[in-house]
């Protein structure tokens, strides 16, 4: 009787080994600034008796497409213009990329994960390049507020499968702020 106790630990050791291997995995391999552009058309003029606030307009976009079996791009495309009476005191312009990797998740789940977490998970550094890159071009740090990337998710699948365009191609669906 003493072997069946000793069995019964290895099958249950068997089991979360097998379990642990088909755990869907997800991380970010790794991020970078794909592209960018910052433009201060009014300088040195715009430092000069700034007396409002200037209008600001920001927009996010996210993109994504697969690479191979286990990986995909993500891409945050950030689009910010500030602009006051006498015109645009700054033009920003990033898309801020990162590799995912995918491993054991289910082929109808990856768009979400792509489209929800990749961007979650990137957002807080496309942040700081923007609030950076602001700074550093004699403004104001631009901090970006949060992002709720699910509810965008979800507020762009309804309005994709009202226009008719579904999901069920397995393309990766782009998102607009």
């Amino acid at each position: 009787m003493a072997k069946k106790p000793a069995e019964s630990k290895k099958n249950t050791e068997t089991d979360a080994s097998e379990q642990s291997a088909a755990a869907p995995r997800f991380h970010i391999q790794a991020q970078y600034v794909k592209d960018m552009s910052f433009e201060s058309p009014q300088s040195p003029a715009a430092f000069i008796g700034q007396a409002e606030n200037p209008q600001l307009d920001v927009a996010v976009n996210v993109a994504g497409e697969k690479l191979d079996d286990t990986h995909y791009e993500v891409v945050l495309k950030v689009k910010a213009t500030a602009k006051n009476e006498k015109g645009v005191l700054f033009d920003l312009e990033l898309d801020y990329g990162g590799v995912a990797f995918i491993s054991d998740v289910p082929e109808d789940n990856i768009n979400a994960l792509v489209m929800i977490e990749g961007p979650r998970l990137m957002f807080p550094f496309a942040r700081q390049v923007v609030s950076n890159i602001t700074r550093e071009g004699g403004f104001l740090p631009l901090n970006l507020n949060p992002i709720n990337f699910a509810a965008l998710y979800r507020q762009n699948m309804e309005a994709q499968a009202g226009a008719g365009n579904g999901a069920d191609n397995g393309d990766i669906l782009a998102e607009t702020v």
